[in-house]
């Protein structure tokens, strides 16, 4: 998993609330393996009108946003069911932070597996970048982990929290396997020290 520290990117407004799974990803699909452009399928169907023209009034699709890295959204993001491939399409389709009120449980913590970061800010804040980003379409914003702060061109500086386990992998780029193998000279020496606890009792 690529590590992340910092970001500066282009960030991307899209002032729609409970923006659910389904509409990050469609159904049709998930059947596709894991090594497939996710991408490709990001907001297939709110992207696109009814002839598979793209709509002009979707963020997206302007390119001011092109080289977007950064979605600002609102409230309740990633909600619905639990599809581990609207972070897939997130990822692929170049993005590597969502800043938004609040998420969809099982969403955030995909996110966090995956190396997306899940930035929780307060809805006025969120409603203030999304008006900036609107306002200045292509303008970018600074997200620094280590320091748990966001900072936009509008002089504001908003700090976030996360799980410090979930920050830890980030900041390392690990996944949960890779930091599992990582503890395994620890895991030996625990194996090596219960199995002295059970040794048989010598008879007499």
């Amino acid at each position: 998993m690529q590590a992340f520290t910092q970001l500066d990117a282009v960030a991307a407004p899209l002032p729609r609330i409970n923006v659910d799974t389904d509409q990050i990803v469609p159904a049709l699909y998930l059947q596709k393996p894991r090594a497939a452009d996710f991408g490709a399928f990001l907001f297939r169907d709110v992207r696109h009108d009814a002839q598979g023209a793209r709509r002009a009034d979707f963020p997206l699709n302007d390119p001011a946003y092109a080289q977007a890295r950064i979605l600002v959204a609102g409230r309740n993001f990633g909600c619905g069911s639990s599809r581990e491939h609207a972070v897939w399409a997130l990822a692929d389709g170049g993005f590597r932070a969502v800043i938004a009120p609040s998420f969809g449980d099982i969403f955030f913590s995909n996110a966090l597996k995956n190396g997306l970061l899940p930035v929780r800010l307060p809805e006025p804040r969120i409603e203030a970048l999304l008006a900036l980003l609107q306002r200045e379409p292509g303008a970018r914003l600074r997200i620094d982990l280590a320091a748990q702060r966001v900072y936009a061109s509008d002089g504001g500086c908003d700090a976030f929290e996360i799980d410090p386990f979930a920050r830890h992998c980030l900041l390392e780029g690990l996944d949960e396997l890779d930091y599992t193998l990582g503890q395994s000279g620890r895991i030996e020496a625990f194996e090596r020290e219960r199995a002295l606890s059970f040794s048989p009792i010598p008879s007499a």
